[in-house]
């Protein structure tokens, strides 16, 4: 079993920076992708960004050049800084961890609780 713990998250005004962590706790296979995702209120979730596990990253591009996403391998940890955040950065966001337990099994999709983020304007 996976946990995923989420923190990091509140209140913050427009302009300001938060840091978000994500821990996971459980069996972690070494081949796996962790992401953060977003939840606005009436809005579909989305992708915000992603780490492989051997650190390739990919951003969706509203967040490109403000967010950075890292992770530390030893500590099942990742990271999202978050900065120049703005209203419509406000949402739950959500820590996701997909793995396998081998390269041609089946992927294995893990979700925290979620932590809000909220940036006054």
């Amino acid at each position: 079993q996976v946990q995923l713990v989420e923190s990091g998250g509140g209140l913050v005004q427009a302009g300001g920076s938060l840091r978000l962590s994500c821990a996971a706790s459980g069996i972690i296979f070494s081949i796996n992708t962790m992401g953060w995702y977003r939840q606005a209120p009436g809005k579909q979730r989305e992708l915000v960004a992603r780490i492989t596990s051997g650190g390739s990253t990919n951003y969706a591009d509203s967040v490109k050049g403000r967010f950075t996403i890292s992770r530390d391998n030893a500590k099942n940890t990742m990271y999202l800084q978050m900065d120049s955040l703005n209203a419509e950065d406000t949402a739950v966001y959500l820590c996701n961890l997909d793995q396998r337990r081998a390269l041609m099994a089946d992927t294995m999709r893990y979700w925290g609780q979620g932590t809000q983020v909220t940036v006054s304007s």
